[in-house]
């Protein structure tokens, strides 16, 4: 990639040679493909520059013809200007770029009221349903696909749509609304049969009860696979992780935890880092500081090396740092709330993890046993407190995890509620009974130390 900005030759079919200028990266697919800011004659535009060494002339065609086909079928896109060949023999086009609007994902995670993020996904579902009218199933339906310029909606990403003559048909559309409700965190019955109303409302179809069962049914199942493909995503370079390697070390890093600083040389002092920071644990197994790196306090467990076997037992199952790493962002897609993970380290020698390191966000919180027996705290804001425990750990319920080590000095009381941490123990489990029994001895756990003296409605907590 060129230090920008630069300039940017593209050949066209007709002979013209057209000159773009570049300003920023606004995605890159290595191998695949660049997107950019850039200028064209004074008018801002994207540019998409495709470098597969196969693929590239056969993805930026389909791209191009869809792009035609969403205007073709007076559906809001961009509006596509140009193509051609760059100097270096790549394929770029050149899109129009919609000035001042943000992905619909973009203003959905800045908007904290409900009522607004709830206008947000009708405004979506809205034009969900004219796509569904016109033929065009989206086979990657997320918040990112759509940009918002006010209440106007425009459909980006065209080379993930499917096309057809015919409307798509009601369960399938279900389906795919579904898979956008799941971007909601509160799953009030109202918000899902708003949706859900709106959605077969601006189909023509009259809402039936039916139609609300299909779309929970179809949302549970949609939850798992966004689940199941986030955890793969935070285990290889993206837009939002960087995966590295250096000399014995393999690490994960969080992008934005790397922002004007060098994770190689995070790595290269991480233990040093560890003792000069406040120690809050040394023990054989682990050991755990509170540190201050890039501007940010963080905490960062070691889990030692322990033998040969050890070492090899978790080489195999994955090293304790990457399960917790894994662990910490299952709970942050499920919107559960826990330390957030900011990078994984697997000190290796040949083939088998020796040490491992999870690094995570500072919580500044009390513990809940402390939280308990302070004086100063009202019989209210107790209750409170306990009502908050009981809805997180139900959430944890509905996705039949168990925290495997739930004792007061792992939930942390904040500003924002109750927050779960140290989850090495978590597991998630495919069938009931076990769950069940692992939930028990969660319960037990809590409660082992609940102080008697404090006079609470205890029932239902788990």
């Amino acid at each position: 990639m060129d230090e920008l900005p630069f300039q940017l030759l593209i050949k066209c079919a007709s002979g013209k040679t057209e000159t773009l200028t570049c300003t920023a990266l606004l995605r890159a697919v290595p191998g695949r493909r660049e997107v950019y800011d850039a200028f064209w004659k004074g008018r801002a535009v994207i540019a998409k520059v495709f470098s597969h060494t196969i693929s590239a002339k056969r993805h930026f065609k389909r791209e191009w013809r869809r792009l035609k086909s969403l205007q073709k079928r007076e559906l809001s896109s961009p509006e596509p200007l140009f193509f051609g060949q760059t100097t270096d023999g790549r394929w770029a086009m050149i899109v129009e770029k919609i000035v001042n609007s943000l992905t619909a994902l973009e203003v959905f995670n800045k908007t904290t009221d409900k009522n607004k993020r709830l206008d947000i996904m009708v405004l979506i579902c809205k034009e969900l349903a004219k796509e569904h009218s016109r033929g065009v199933l989206q086979k990657d339906l997320n918040l990112g696909n759509f940009l918002l310029d006010g209440n106007k909606v425009f459909t980006l990403d065209p080379g993930q749509m499917k096309f057809s003559s015919h409307q798509v048909t009601r369960s399938k559309g279900i389906s795919q609304l579904a898979s956008l409700v799941s971007y909601l965190v509160d799953d009030k019955n109202e918000f899902i049969s708003n949706l859900c109303e709106e959605y077969l409302r601006a189909r023509g179809w009259d809402p039936g009860e039916s139609d609300e069962r299909l779309l929970r049914k179809q949302l549970i199942k949609h939850r798992k696979k966004a689940v199941k493909k986030g955890l793969k995503k935070c285990l290889r370079t993206s837009k939002r992780y960087l995966r590295i390697k250096a000399d014995e070390n393999i690490a994960v890093f969080d992008a934005d935890f790397c922002i004007g600083s060098d994770p190689f040389h995070f790595i290269e002092q991480i233990d040093s880092l560890m003792d000069k920071g406040r120690i809050l644990k040394d023990g054989d197994t682990c050991y755990v500081s509170c540190l201050t790196w890039n501007g940010r306090n963080v905490v960062v467990k070691r889990y030692n090396h322990k033998g040969f076997i050890h070492s090899m037992r978790h080489t195999i199952k994955k090293s304790r740092a990457c399960r917790g790493w894994l662990h910490a962002h299952r709970l942050g897609i499920l919107h559960i709330a826990t330390p957030k993970g900011l990078a994984y380290i697997e000190n290796r020698r040949g083939l088998l993890v020796w040490k491992s390191y999870l690094v995570t966000e500072y919580i500044q919180g009390r513990k809940l046993y402390d939280f308990l027996r302070d004086g100063n705290i009202t019989q209210e804001e107790r209750l409170e407190i306990t009502r908050q425990i009981k809805k997180l750990l139900d959430e944890l319920g509905k996705h039949r995890i168990s925290h495997g080590d739930l004792k007061h000095t792992n939930i942390l009381i904040t500003e924002n509620g109750p927050i779960l941490t140290d989850l090495d123990g978590m597991k998630v489990h495919k069938l009931r009974w076990t769950y069940q029994w692992y939930r028990a001895k969660d319960r037990a756990r809590l409660l082992r130390n609940w102080p008697q003296e404090i006079e609470f409605n205890l029932q239902g907590i788990l």
